[in-house]
């Protein structure tokens, strides 16, 4: 697995340091990004203002290694940093995996992508001068997942899934759908966000989703709207019994997964809790969960020369 999450949380390691001490890591989008001090007012009810810039925030968004995946700069200047940092991500991935890159090219390993921002295209449509041939595949959300797909030359599914808040969990689950199904062998899944325009704020501040204190308040009755926040992170998936065969280390287990929709209700942007809380108690071990488990009862697990795991966080 690889992340980048906010507070310089560029490993899984990290970012448990983060959890465990507590630490409060929200910001501020920063004025290099040329997103706040116009579009700021604290009144909310203005037009074409927010009344908070709060955020979790990503550093070095702007550097990346374009020759290392082959790439020229031309070209990846005209490339979402979302897909830049999901190319890295992969990498790190499968070098966390002990998985190399070379071996599975050619495979039908499948990469399945959780993306909503279309913000970097956003903003360089305000400059038409700007594009050039590579402009379309740099600013699509569908090539986030068949850039990967492309530079590690994997054959498998290769999807973008925008379901808005929960594109990563989606594409998690079509990614062990696929393993489930022998559609592919492998996968990578996971998802990326990233805060690159003033616009999306605006829209959220006009309905009151923002929290006016800048903090998010989950389950609390002081809770008044939540912050946004940048970060990516992909795991690499294989069926429990070819993972075991494989010796890799393994980090978890996923039991079973399911999706679905809340269907009508309040308003468009309100949850039913009663559909999702069935959606939960409907996701039960079937008779693939029941193998990979009496699979696992036999794994002998060597703690002395490993990290910590993560289900023992």
């Amino acid at each position: 697995m690889a992340c980048r999450f906010p507070g310089s949380a560029h490993t899984p390691d990290e970012f448990r340091e983060i959890l465990k001490n507590g630490r409060d890591v929200v910001t501020e989008i920063p004025p290099d990004r040329r997103v706040t001090d116009y579009f700021r007012h604290p009144n909310n009810i203005v037009p074409g203002k927010s009344h908070t810039f709060a955020a979790g925030i990503l550093d070095n968004i702007d550097q990346f290694d374009a020759e290392f995946f082959g790439i020229s700069p031309r070209e990846a200047a005209q490339m979402d940093p979302q897909q830049r940092l999901l190319l890295e991500l992969a990498w790190e991935a499968l070098e966390d995996g002990g998985q190399i890159p070379e071996r599975l090219a050619g495979s039908d390993c499948g990469v399945y992508v959780g993306i909503s921002s279309t913000d970097y295209a956003t903003r360089r449509a305000d400059d038409t001068a700007s594009g050039d041939a590579y402009a379309m595949s740099g600013g699509t959300l569908s090539i986030a997942a068949n850039r990967i797909s492309y530079v590690l030359n994997f054959q498998g599914p290769s999807l973008s899934i925008d379901t808005a808040c929960s594109s990563s969990l989606v594409a998690l689950h079509y990614a062990c759908r696929d393993l489930w199904t022998g559609e592919a062998s492998m996968a990578l899944a996971g998802g990326v966000n990233m805060l690159l325009t003033p616009f999306p704020f605006i829209g959220l501040s006009k309905a009151s989703m923002l929290s006016p204190d800048r903090r998010c308040r989950a389950f609390d009755a002081d809770g008044r709207g939540y912050v946004r926040a940048e970060g990516g992170a992909l795991v690499f998936l294989k069926p429990f019994r070819r993972a075991h065969a494989d010796g890799d280390f393994i980090h978890a287990v996923i039991i079973a997964s399911r999706v679905n929709a809340d269907g009508r209700r309040t308003s468009l942007a309100t949850p039913r809790e009663e559909v999702q809380a069935s959606l939960l108690r409907s996701v039960v071990p079937g008779p693939r969960t029941t193998r990979c488990r009496s699979v696992r009862r036999r794994q002998t697990w060597d703690t002395s020369s490993r990290p910590q795991a993560w289900w023992e966080w």
